[in-house]
């Protein structure tokens, strides 16, 4: 690997500025990358690798280092994870630099538990509890993975042979999903916006784990149905197709911009009973009118997003313990104001990307105990009524190690026919 110290330079500039963790990584690169016009595709495509390689493993790169400035990082990963020796990086190093990686070198072997698997200390403490020490060493392993490139076919415009067969044409790896009746899993990152199926509308990206979550909502095609945290409409996408275009879809989300990026994919999908509308939060007045008249509630709730940490590993370095704390007080307030939508019958959905059991387990276990019009449906009993070869207890639970998805959390709730309705 030839580097120059340009290169090297400005890779260290762009790192410092996500170390910062004020922003997500991908809208720093991205603004950085529009503020250097002048850089070539292979820069940027080696900056970008280094930096995501250096989020993935920031925890072990700065252990022994005397001080994790962005260029000692930069260079420990390119001696860490690239092979390259310190003696090749002779003319980018400057001062004490190669020293110090040295140092942390002979270090290496007495990483703490947590750096062993790149995690912030109280990640690791938050999961090692529920996991044994080899399920945490193969999720860790797993999380430092970039994730594969998960698409979901629109079942209106296509199937998935269709899809398949059209990509091996093209002389692209693409393979059924092993749970997903819907997904298709390309072998390599391709320029998907400029692919015909994309520019059709034939296919969306969106990861397997992801489908599975729209896939236990078992919308029909009359239903009236809630995406109540739509986001910029993936899963809402995945259930107006499932209701073959029919009966009504409404997309609520605070966020008008989120909202927006909905249109183009909307537009592309040829889908005509969804509604995008936007609330101020979730006990807006616009809901009011919907009260108990809903069959379907999809509440795929803001979470911190460790679930996701093979796209975004910046999140583990960006959340806090405190921030945890004030997404289940978040998470906690939309359930209950979606609880109200359901009719008697109807199906609510709670979800998350992530792994922790104080937004998941024990957010639907004190919203049972709190309602009782709502009973538990157990997961696997809906996904086997829809033949998918998967088997996760009452609740889904996803994780990269075990199923090769994001880390994704569901339990689906029914409203009680038999019980008085709670106001």
């Amino acid at each position: 690997m030839d580097i120059s110290p340009i290169r090297f330079r400005e890779t260290a500039r762009l790192l410092a500025e996500v170390l910062r963790f004020e922003h997500p990584a991908d809208a720093v690169i991205s603004h950085f990358f529009r503020e250097h016009p002048k850089l070539g595709a292979s820069d940027r495509a080696f900056m970008a690798e280094a930096v995501y390689g250096v989020i993935r493993r920031k925890a072990s790169l700065e252990f022994g280092l005397p001080e994790a400035t962005p260029r000692l990082l930069l260079a420990r990963w390119l001696t860490q994870s690239q092979g390259l020796s310190v003696r090749a990086l002779a003319d980018l190093l400057k001062g004490d630099e190669a020293a110090a990686i040295k140092q942390a070198k002979q270090a290496a072997a007495q990483l703490s538990p947590a750096a062993r698997l790149d995690l912030p200390d109280w990640l690791y403490e938050k999961l090692h509890p529920l996991l044994s020490d080899e399920q945490l060493a193969q999720l860790g392993q797993a999380m430092q993975q970039p994730a594969p490139l998960d698409l979901r076919i629109n079942p209106l415009l296509t199937t998935r042979a269709e899809v398949l067969q059209e990509f091996a044409n093209q002389g692209i790896e693409a393979d059924p999903t092993p749970y997903s009746p819907l997904g298709v899993r390309l072998g390599n990152k391709i320029a998907l916006q400029k692919n015909p199926l994309f520019l059709s509308g034939k296919v969306e990206v969106q990861d397997e784990g992801s489908q599975l979550l729209g896939l236990l909502m078992e919308p029909r095609r009359q239903d009236m149905v809630v995406d109540f945290c739509a986001g910029a409409g993936g899963k809402t996408l995945l259930l107006g197709a499932l209701m073959n275009s029919q009966g009504r879809l409404y997309a609520f989300d605070v966020s008008e911009k989120r909202l927006n990026n909905l249109k183009p994919r909307l537009k592309r999908s040829g889908l005509s009973n969804i509604t995008p509308q936007l609330i101020n939060s979730e006990n807006d007045s616009k809901l009011k009118r919907l009260a108990g008249k809903i069959d379907r509630v999809l509440v795929d709730a803001p979470c911190s997003g460790l679930g996701t940490l093979r796209r975004n590993p910046d999140l583990k370095w960006r959340q806090s313990p405190v921030g945890i704390t004030e997404l289940t007080a978040k998470q906690a307030s939309i359930l209950n104001a979606a609880a109200k939508l359901p009719k008697a019958g109807g199906r609510l959905i709670y979800a998350t990307c992530s792994l922790l059991p104080e937004e998941n387990e024990a957010i639907v276990s004190h919203f049972l105990a709190t309602h009782p019009d709502y009973q538990l449906v157990p997961v696997d009993s809906v996904l086997r009524q829809q033949h998918i070869p998967l088997q996760t207890g009452e609740y889904l639970k996803l994780n990269p190690a075990n199923h090769n998805t994001d880390g994704f959390f569901a339990a689906v709730l029914e409203r009680r026919t038999d019980h008085p309705v709670v106001p």
